[in-house]
């Protein structure tokens, strides 16, 4: 059986997960990303088993279509915004995912989420740059203590973001659409309003999951709402800010500036405004990307295959 592996950049996958105890299994790991269809067809076309790597490659109607041979699709994590498992399910093929466990997977993206603020706020990759180019001292930090923190979405992310807010003696405020002022204190968070989250946060960070609900919720109107002198932090998903309208505010100097972990495509392609967008820390979606969760995934993984193998599968996707 033909075990095909997406987008490893790290060349890590085969280091990391157990695959070699699947005994008796062609495996094949591609390490460049496949954005084209007719690529991704060919690279696929004797696959019965395909590992994805979260949402960076869509499986819709005509993918699935294009590959007859596929059985069984494993993404890691246990949601993904990019298969359309209800086309999965006509074609005859079972979805199954991954799930974080322990501490040192389930904070990767909260710890990675306060680099970005904090190498906004005291300009790290401007001063690394400076410095490394013969200059010294070229910008004026901002403190954290006594400014506004906004969390959009207080989930399980969202909520330990809150928590090290606290720890830097910040005002920490929270909103979305289901969050309750009694679940936000229960975080140690305030609820606010949504206007008032935007025209509020010195800092504001999103943590929602991607939904046609959440897709562009931060839009021109919203960054309009924030102060000049807020930064905006997004580690979840590209297309709930409204990627055009955010390049056009750090342009205009409405927005002090911006750290992304995710965008609307990725990898993120050569010309986009973003690359050249002023005041900016871009990171290559590496929230997730730890040696202990890809552990972690890449085990899971394993698992799925086996169980899937033996009759049995776990962790199923459905709609």
């Amino acid at each position: 059986m033909k075990i095909v592996i997406l987008d490893d950049y790290q060349r890590v996958a085969r280091e990391l997960g157990p695959f070699d105890t699947l005994t008796g299994d062609e495996i094949v790991v591609l390490h460049e990303h496949l954005a084209d269809l007719d690529d991704l067809a060919a690279a696929l076309a004797d696959a019965r088993v395909v590992v994805a790597m979260r949402e960076r490659t869509p499986f819709r109607a005509e993918t699935f279509a294009r590959l007859p041979g596929l059985r069984l699709l494993v993404t890691t994590g246990m949601a993904n915004a990019s298969i359309d498992l209800a086309a999965a399910a006509a074609h005859g093929v079972t979805v199954t995912g991954t799930a974080a466990t322990g501490s040192a997977t389930s904070s990767n993206t909260a710890e990675l989420t306060w680099a970005l603020i904090l190498a906004c706020r005291r300009h790290v990759v401007t001063e690394d740059r400076a410095l490394r180019e013969g200059r010294w001292q070229t910008t004026v930090g901002t403190d954290l203590a006594r400014t506004t923190l906004g969390v959009l979405g207080l989930g399980r992310l969202g909520g330990q973001v809150a928590r090290i807010g606290q720890a830097f003696d910040m005002r920490v405020i929270a909103w979305s659409e289901n969050l309750t002022p009694e679940r936000a204190a229960e975080a140690g968070a305030t609820w606010v309003p949504k206007d008032e989250l935007f025209a509020r946060s010195d800092v504001l960070t999103v943590h929602l999951k991607l939904s046609d609900r959440t897709t562009g919720l931060v839009g021109a109107a919203e960054l309009a709402a924030m102060k000049p002198t807020a930064i905006l932090v997004n580690t979840s998903r590209g297309p709930i800010v409204d990627q055009a309208a955010l390049a056009a505010a750090l342009t205009a100097g409405t927005l002090a500036g911006a750290g992304l972990d995710v965008y609307d495509t990725e990898p993120l392609p050569p010309g986009d405004p973003l690359r050249d967008a002023p005041r900016t820390v871009l990171l290559p979606h590496l929230g997730y990307v730890t040696e202990a969760g890809y552990r972690s995934m890449y085990t899971q993984v394993v698992e799925d295959i086996a169980a899937w193998k033996a009759g049995s599968p776990i962790r199923v996707l459905t709609g």
